[in-house]
């Protein structure tokens, strides 16, 4: 029925723990359905992921999954009326009802994460956040605020500090939040890549943790096991997610 039997799979990075297990969940069931996937890598560029998805769509493959696409609701939108088959995983940004697509319930993994920081008696919680205008990123800071506010505290914007999901940037948010006046006694970063980089800013800084700092992460990824001390996080079912 001029069926390819390859699914296109559009994915910003290879080498990153969090879309390489997505990657193995999609995979396997892909394999149980006897499809195949097309791995096509985007390093985050808008122009490189159209251009991808124009040569997938046009016969190359029966469908696709689109990690964290770059393209806006309007553009996905406009690709569904086109009639070609996807799934997006992550959306960057809100989409039109009726676009599937798969995601973790981020809000309510924040709010836990914040709740179990408050259990410990912390009341000063600082975060380190993800690119502002990612989807993730705001449902994220919305749990923050909403377990704040559970626990009877008002947040304060010197104790938010933006990243972009990278080591680096965690290491530079969590040394600015350490050198507050009045420093948070606990940090939550929205991924753990950049919760190992605040480790790492508070292990040069002489901080013990978690006697001097708490620490929180999001994702629960190999990276969380194999640091020392091993990092507390969110679990996010990403193999399951791809398989979805």
């Amino acid at each position: 029925g001029g069926r390819t039997g390859l699914i296109g799979v559009t994915i910003p990075i290879v080498h990153a723990a969090y879309f390489a297990f997505i990657l193995s969940g999609a995979s396997e069931a892909l394999y149980e359905e006897d499809l195949r996937a097309v791995l096509c890598p985007t390093q985050h560029e808008h122009d490189r992921e159209v251009d991808l998805l124009g040569r997938l769509m046009h016969g190359t493959t029966d469908g696709a999954l689109l990690m964290l696409p770059s393209e806006t609701p309007e553009e996905l939108q406009a690709l569904r009326d086109f009639g070609y088959p996807f799934v997006v995983v992550d959306a960057r940004a809100p989409l039109h009802e009726g676009i599937p697509a798969v995601t973790a319930a981020n809000s309510s993994g924040a709010k836990q994460a914040i709740a179990h920081l408050l259990d410990h008696g912390h009341r000063r919680i600082g975060v380190i956040t993800g690119p502002r205008s990612w989807n993730a990123s705001n449902e994220r800071l919305i749990g923050y605020h909403a377990a704040l506010a559970g626990g009877g505290l008002v947040p304060d914007p010197q104790l938010e500090v933006e990243g972009d999901f990278e080591h680096e940037t965690g290491y530079a948010g969590a040394t600015k939040l350490l050198s507050l006046p009045d420093p948070p006694t606990a940090i939550f970063a929205f991924n753990d890549d950049m919760a190992v980089g605040a480790l790492n800013a508070a292990l040069q800084r002489g901080l013990r943790v978690p006697e001097d700092l708490s620490i929180v992460g999001f994702d629960d990824t190999v990276l969380a096991q194999n640091v020392s001390p091993a990092l507390t996080t969110v679990y996010q079912p990403l193999a399951e997610m791809g398989r979805m």
